[in-house]
């Protein structure tokens, strides 16, 4: 026997062993598998509370988050139409996260004070301050309702508030304050009665027809699917609008309808309410049916009709694409009861050429004049952020030149032609001035912070630069254009501005953390230098702390810069350890620029999360981690970034490898790829197209382009105006040159647009027709992101076992073995 016939035998043979194992764990496993320990104390590690500010600034409220849900949690009954999915026992989300505990702390000191009298086992959601800050509200996740509770803060008893059931179906927060002692709120109808029951034979077939309109649109899942659908969507997403104050004197306003937005004006004297209404559609989602937008009063009577919007089926797939008539509607905040709103001059076609795209309109109450034009705008609409009556910032932006440009508009001068305050392209990080800061109003509202009679107005941004982010505030004079840098994150700390507690005196609280400490909540006094804690949460693992973290750059074979953030086990030391296995873990972005896609986008003073979710996990097990390594995808000029995706895709790759052997610490025959949704795409398609890895594992990805003809990620070409950019971007087509183990893992209730669970079990088949090794697990009752303990907890047993066998003890490479190298050509 020559010697390549004695290794190929060899190698065989070992293939043939880790396939016996699978293949007998296949058969036997019918539970969820638990990972190694240091894996699943990650799943169960602390987490961090969350923090909310009191409109005055004067208390902090920490909301405690409960570890992951049981499968029994997740697997709660649910409802899928038109895009939503709810829970029909308690009209409400099915999977909403939630929180299991308050607690109100003064920022200037004193002790922690835990929200009590709620009930055993709460899941609290939809937190809301009062405009005064004096109440909190918030709703109650029951078995078979959801019920509205506030909690005074001085004295930080929970009460409920309300008998009737709140209806939180629906998009949105389901209850808003109109004034400091009155809210609104969408309940569920009273004597609504039983849902409609499935009839067990159909009246007859469900049809769909079209008549030469063009209708594109993207793949949505949960589309209702037949009248029995329609009847479930009209009963659970029926909701009685329901005014309460604070002593629980409730008024019923109107009759029910299916309300989607209740909004109060800032004085408290209107409300804009938005319902949706027939005829609904099989092709699209609740967002596009037919929309009437009214005014009413608090007591629910009908002061304006502003618009009955038609269902929006033919809104075109380019992106900036938009749907006609009034879009964006909002009360401004800096007014008493002021409307404005948006309007498309463009037909709310981005193809279409024109000079001005959309146009911004005024409409004061008593709402009886036309609506004043405000701004015209030659970009698509970003917002609004107020300021008062002579000043707003006004947002404008387009994909396909990554064009940005902030105004300053006068309010008082509608149709004034507006100044430029910035004009930039949003792919540029390191020329970002940052966000304007912005200050709660008596009435709740957000409006500009302003100093020196409105002519400064204060900036943060997270100051990314080739040291990496460094987190800024500046001082900005609108009529110079000129800034004055108050505060920047300086190392080894990675700190960003939260609010500015007092302009004049230049309190503000930051958010600081770094390498091996967590972040906490830190008052900082800029004029007398002095840092002060306000919180102290604790390091969620500290067995892990002397892993090494470490931000890395390197450049691509093309030139083009590229970072990620190397982790490696502790204790490593590279000339006496030698190379480790290797776990990549990537997700590829589109520029339109190199210099844009070789900029930073982390910090090297960030704390060492070992998150459960990624790649970094596997540090733990003897592996180095090349986490969120740069996978840019560029296309300048007139070329659009996908006509050249395998081949960048490649550059990146081999580039990230070449670093980690050029340190000494990655073993080039021993790395992994992976990747989640657009990344478990990128996993495919570069175990398809080069020869860098030994395995992959791609989770809840789609592989089949045509499968999603009307423009998926950032492509915006149908699949009919470019099929061989769709083909070639397509893993299933190449499934044959895929000679590595790939694990494929998916959510059986996928709710993402165009990652169908089909993708993976339609990519497994062809993988498995073909011979080839590959794992398909499919996790009951989980989403495009996984939430059930049980389920995060397989996820890292089957990622662990597949890196095992298939990176971390494969057998050498045959090195005769003829491989066939990338071209680079598409």
């Amino acid at each position: 026997m020559n010697q390549i016939s004695r290794r190929t035998l060899i190698t065989g043979s070992v293939w043939l062993l880790a396939f016996f194992l699978f293949a007998v764990d296949a058969v036997a496993q019918d539970t969820y598998q638990m990972p190694p320990q240091g894996l699943a104390r990650l799943v169960d590690a602390p987490t961090t509370p969350g923090v909310s500010l009191s409109p005055d600034q004067t208390h902090m409220l920490l909301l405690h988050q409960p570890s992951l849900p049981s499968i029994a949690e997740v697997a709660e009954p649910e409802l899928r139409l038109a895009g939503i999915r709810i829970n029909p026992r308690n009209n409400g989300p099915s999977r909403s996260g939630s929180y299991n505990g308050l607690t109100l702390k003064a920022i200037d000191g004193g002790a922690e004070r835990p929200v009590a009298s709620l009930p055993d086992g709460v899941r609290i959601r939809n937190v809301q301050w009062a405009p005064d800050g004096q109440h909190l509200a918030f709703t109650v996740d029951e078995a078979e309702r959801i019920d509205l509770y506030v909690v005074d803060v001085a004295g930080t008893r929970a009460r409920r508030l309300l008998d009737a059931p709140v209806n939180d179906a629906f998009y949105g927060t389901p209850f808003a304050w109109v004034d400091a002692r009155t809210l609104v709120v969408r309940t569920v109808p009273a004597g609504r009665g039983a849902a409609p029951q499935e009839p067990l034979a159909p009246a007859g077939p469900v049809i769909q027809e079209n008549l030469g309109e063009e209708a594109p649109a993207r793949t949505y899942q949960d589309l209702l699917k037949n009248p029995h659908d329609a009847a479930l969507f009209t009963h659970y997403m029926t909701a009685q609008a329901v005014r309460v104050s604070l002593d629980g004197t409730a008024t019923p306003l109107g009759g029910p309808a299916l309300i989607t937005s209740l909004d109060p004006s800032p004085n408290g004297a209107y409300l804009l309410v938005e319902t949706v209404h027939t005829p609904y559609s099989y092709l699209v989602p609740a967002s596009r049916f037919p929309q009437r937008i009214e005014v009413r009063d608090l007591d629910g009577n009908l002061v304006k009709q502003i618009a009955d919007l038609p269902l929006a089926e033919g809104v075109p797939t380019a992106f900036g694409s938009v749907p006609t008539g009034v879009r964006s509607i909002n009360w401004r905040a800096d007014a008493p009861a002021t409307l404005y709103w948006v309007e498309a001059l463009d037909g709310g076609d981005a193809r279409t050429e024109t000079d001005f795209r959309d146009q911004v309109y005024l409409l004061p109450a008593p709402f009886e004049a036309a609506p004043a034009p405000l701004v015209k705008l030659p970009l698509r609409y970003g917002g609004i952020t107020w300021g008062d009556d002579d000043l707003a910032l006004v947002y404008e932006s387009w994909w396909s030149t990554r064009k940005r440009r902030v105004y300053t508009v006068d309010p008082s001068r509608p149709g004034r032609e507006p100044g430029v305050l910035f004009d930039l392209s949003y792919e540029d990080r390191y020329n970002d001035p940052g966000s304007p800061l912005t200050e709660r109003t008596a009435q709740g509202t957000s409006v500009l912070l302003t100093a020196d009679d409105g002519k400064t107005i204060f900036l943060t941004g997270a100051g990314a630069s080739p040291e990496g982010n460094r987190p800024f505030l500046r001082a900005m004079n609108l009529a110079t254009g000129e800034t004055e840098e108050r505060f920047r994150s300086e190392a080894p700390y990675y700190e960003y501005p939260v609010s500015l507690l007092d302009a004049g005196a230049m309190r503000l609280m930051t958010r600081r953390e770094s390498n091996d400490e967590p972040p906490n909540y830190y008052l900082r006094d800029l004029k007398r230098g002095t840092l002060t804690a306000v919180t102290d949460f604790e390091h969620p693992y500290p067995e892990l702390a002397a892993i090494h973290k470490e931000a890395i750059q390197y450049t691509r074979e093309d030139g083009v810069s590229l970072s990620a953030t190397l982790y490696l086990p502790a204790g490593y030391d590279a000339e006496r350890d030698g190379p480790l296995p290797a776990f990549v873990w990537a997700y590829p972005r589109e520029f339109k620029s190199a210099d844009a896609a070789g900029q930073r986008t982390d910090s090297p003073h960030q704390f060492k999360y070992v998150s459960y979710w990624g790649a970094v996990p596997y540090v733990t097990r003897g592996y180095a981690v090349i986490d969120n390594a740069s996978m840019p995808i560029i296309g300048e000029g007139e070329a659009e970034p996908n006509d050249s995706f395998r081949s960048q895709l490649v550059l990146n790759a081999k580039a990230a490898i070449d670093e980690g052997v050029r340190r000494g610490i990655i073993d080039p025959d021993r790395v992994a790829i992976g990747g989640h949704s657009y990344g478990a795409f990128m996993t495919a398609n570069l175990l398809a197209h080069s020869n860098l890895f030994r395995a992959g594992i791609a989770r809840s990805g789609a592989y089949n382009r045509t499968l999603t003809p009307f423009g998926f990620q950032a492509e915006e070409r149908l699949y009919w105006e470019a099929p061989e950019v769709y083909y070639t971007m397509s893993p299933f087509m190449h499934a044959d040159k895929i000679n590595e183990p790939i694990l494929l893992i998916h959510g059986e209730a996928d709710n993402n647009s165009g990652t169908f669970p089909i993708q993976s079990e339609r990519f497994y088949n062809a993988l498995k027709g073909l011979g080839q090794t590959a794992r398909l697990v499919m996790l009951p009752h989980e989403s495009h992101g996984y939430r059930a303990r049980e389920s995060i907890m397989h996820m890292l047993w089957e990622m662990d076992r597949w890196l095992e066998t298939y990176v971390k003890n494969a057998p050498p490479r045959d090195p005769d073995m003829e491989v066939e190298e990338p071209t680079g050509e598409e």
